[in-house]
């Protein structure tokens, strides 16, 4: 079994990673969905139990899979969704090699120039960053 994880943040950079995926086949591919959502300011944290920020998390989360899941759900294959909390690229590098994944599919927003220098990329930074492969899709 082949376990493929898939970083999304509901744009549709994401749709056509999991659209390449399909393409692809997907039989002996184990299919995991990730969302990472940024921590919440400090100040906010003191206002806010950690339960109702563990739930708010979760869900923004949820919401940001839903049209992967969507997509995966019509096509009929199988996968577990992840949320975490944290910088993007370390959290998905993280725990792609903590979870033992094969390969990283991932969209990127295809950002060039003056917008990539001033603005980065999560897809970069995980290309240089992760010890799995990284297949980015535009």
């Amino acid at each position: 079994m082949t376990k493929i994880l898939i970083p999304l943040d509901g744009s549709a950079a994401g749709a056509r990673a999991i659209e390449q995926v399909l393409q692809r086949g997907t039989a002996g591919l184990e299919l995991h969905l990730l969302n990472v959502q940024l921590p919440v300011d400090g100040n906010v944290r003191s206002f806010v139990s950690s339960d109702e920020l563990n739930a708010y998390h979760r869900d923004e989360g949820l919401a940001e899979l839903a049209v992967a899941r969507a997509q995966l759900d019509a096509a009929g294959v199988a996968y577990q969704q992840h949320v975490l909390v944290g910088h993007p690229a370390d959290q998905i590098s993280r725990f792609a090699a903590e979870q033992g994944f094969d390969e990283i599919v991932m969209g990127s927003h295809g950002r060039t120039g003056l917008m990539q220098l001033l603005m980065g990329s999560v897809a970069a930074e995980v290309s240089e960053q992760a010890k799995t492969r990284v297949t980015l899709v535009k």
